[in-house]
């Protein structure tokens, strides 16, 4: 795999990188040597590092189900990540066709990938953004062709806020997006946690200091106040798999906790 086959020129193929080590827990192919090299070192100390993966990724499918239901047909993924099964696009387009979505990544192959992916759909954009840097996201032509925020919106944080240190403060950067859309829009977010198994937590924390972003675990309280100033639906903030649980069969295999909290919330 090459730099050449992604159009880009600043990928660093010796530097392994979360976002293509996620994608090699999903079983991708958009990854280099050295992901799958640390994304095995993290398995071997947390092996059920591929469920929590494909959990967080199924409470995503099941959040997004859920903010088509309730009326929304815009959403603004941060973080979107590599494309892999079940984008927020296909999920939100095969309830409601019209439904229109602007991706937001910073890691090049991420961006990428998406952009090649999206280029015959007219309703998903791919913008490459720091998602910190909210201002720059919110003003982008790819996001503003897609999401008009004088109406509700999903803002998806999925597996993306706990690559942000205390220091870089994660809730006001979410609490950047939750101030600009309107009532009756929703807030997605997941987020690692060590409350669970704290050990493994930390094996699984010192292999990712060695990639390109470091991993910081959250408690639940820590992660509650994060989501500040939104209403949570039922059941509130809770392990990943629990979130509106539909017994579907990446669930089913196990049911206790995979190390996601996650939740949504409502603005009103």
């Amino acid at each position: 795999m090459t730099q050449e086959r992604y159009g880009v020129d600043d990928i660093d193929l010796e530097q392994p990188n979360p976002a293509r080590m996620y994608d090699y827990y999903l079983g991708g192919a958009h990854n280099f040597q050295a992901d799958r090299t640390l994304a095995e070192q993290a398995i071997k100390v947390m092996p059920w590092m591929r469920e929590a993966v494909r959990a967080n990724r199924a409470f995503l499918a099941r959040a997004v189900r859920f903010c088509v239901s309730q009326g929304i047909r815009q959403f603004l993924d941060l973080g979107s990540g590599i494309p892999t099964v079940g984008n927020v696009h296909e999920v939100a387009q095969g309830l409601a066709p019209e439904s229109r979505i602007a991706y937001v990544d910073i890691e090049p192959v991420a961006y990428a990938h998406s952009k090649h992916l999206l280029r015959d759909n007219p309703n998903a954009t791919v913008t490459r953004a720091d998602l910190t840097v909210s201002q720059d996201v919110l003003t982008a032509p790819a996001v503003l062709e897609m999401i008009d925020f004088t109406k509700p919106v999903a803002v998806l944080a999925v597996a993306v806020l706990h690559f942000l240190p205390d220091e870089r403060r994660p809730q006001d950067v979410l609490g950047a997006y939750r101030d600009v859309i309107v009532p009756g829009s929703y807030v997605v977010m997941s987020h690692v946690t060590s409350d669970h198994n704290p050990e493994q937590a930390a094996g699984a924390l010192d292999v990712y200091k060695r990639s390109a972003n470091p991993v910081y675990t959250r408690s639940h309280a820590e992660i509650t106040a994060m989501l500040d100033g939104l209403e949570l639906v039922p059941p509130g903030l809770v392990d990943a798999t629990q979130w509106h649980h539909d017994h579907t069969p990446e669930l089913t295999r196990r049911t206790e906790h995979v190390g996601f909290y996650a939740a949504v919330g409502r603005r009103d």
